[in-house]
């Protein structure tokens, strides 16, 4: 069985002086999310955020600004243009839209150069690629108009392997179990979860505390296996140490890390070979770094019958 983990995420920033995002309600999130192609399943949250755990991954959602991710065959551009019109353009100060090489692009119902000219229409922006066009790479597009003023850090983990890995991949799951086995208590202490299993594979969890937040999708099938996590945990420290152990838990053949605004300091990651990196000033306040790792140890290959 194949899904495509691989996320699409736009993040939106609107004016100083516009509405708050939150007062528009479950009922306007929830036709911004069918857009796309995905559901709400469930809802926390706090005095400074509201996190919804989607069919397809997830959407924060703070006075001033939005994080949306989704995954598989979803069309994360619909709905960003639906926001768009429903916001007004000329109250949106940054908006950002994301996407990486997909495992099987030919299965997605539109390709980055499809949404870039999508936005273009109704925004002013700049795309860049990061990466070979015939290897791993990722997209990037955001507004010319305004900064950010955030920060976040995230990991792509492909292809895991061990102890982990192999029962996400089996039949007697439950999440309670997994948030044991990944340690998120403990590495995200003070922090509330909502989290979702998947049927048959699959796993899904969001965590809040104050205006902080985290996003684990897991999409653990052997043969296209991929994990990401994003927080905008402020500590560069902190966020290191929670995806060093991570990736000593998951152990993955292959991962990238995307700082926007932070990077990560990958000192105590496990021995790794650092294959590409990039860094992209976007203007004057807003940084965007990607490094590509994979581990330092050999990989034995097995031949698969067709």
């Amino acid at each position: 069985m194949f899904f495509e983990g691989s996320e699409k995420r736009i993040e939106i920033v609107v004016n100083g002086d516009s509405q708050s995002l939150r007062s528009f309600g479950d009922s306007f999130w929830q036709q911004a999310v069918a857009k796309a192609g995905a559901d709400v399943l469930s809802k926390i949250s706090n005095s400074g955020c509201d996190a919804y755990l989607l069919s397809e991954s997830s959407l924060f959602v703070w006075d001033k600004r939005l994080v949306m991710l989704t995954c598989g065959n979803t069309n994360l551009v619909d709905a960003a243009l639906f926001m768009i019109d429903q916001l007004n353009s000329v109250n949106i100060a940054w908006l950002s839209y994301q996407r990486k090489s997909e495992f099987l692009s030919h299965l997605q119902s539109s390709h980055f150069e499809d949404d870039i000219q999508r936005l273009n229409e109704v925004m002013i922006g700049r795309a860049y690629r990061i990466g070979h066009l015939d290897g791993h790479h990722h997209y990037f597009y955001c507004s010319q108009k305004g900064e950010s003023a955030s920060v976040s850090r995230s990991m792509q983990m492909y292809h895991i392997d061990g102890q982990v890995a192999d029962y996400l991949r089996g039949d007697t799951l439950d999440a309670l179990s997994i948030r044991q086995r990944l340690k998120l208590a403990p590495l995200f202490c003070d922090f509330e979860f909502d989290d979702h299993l998947f049927n048959p594979f699959g796993y899904s969890i969001n965590g809040i505390r104050h205006n902080d937040y985290f996003t684990i999708h897991i999409t653990p099938q052997e043969r296209s296996s991929y994990v990401s996590i994003e927080t905008n945990l402020n500590s560069a420290l902190e966020a290191s140490s929670i995806f060093c152990e991570l990736l000593n838990i998951l152990n993955p053949r292959v991962w990238d890390v995307i700082g926007f605004n932070g990077q990560l300091v990958v000192d105590a990651f496990p021995p790794h070979i650092d294959l590409a990196d990039c860094n992209v000033s976007l203007n004057q306040a807003d940084t965007l770094y990607i490094n590509h790792y994979k581990q330092a140890k050999r990989e034995r290959l097995v031949a698969e019958a067709l």
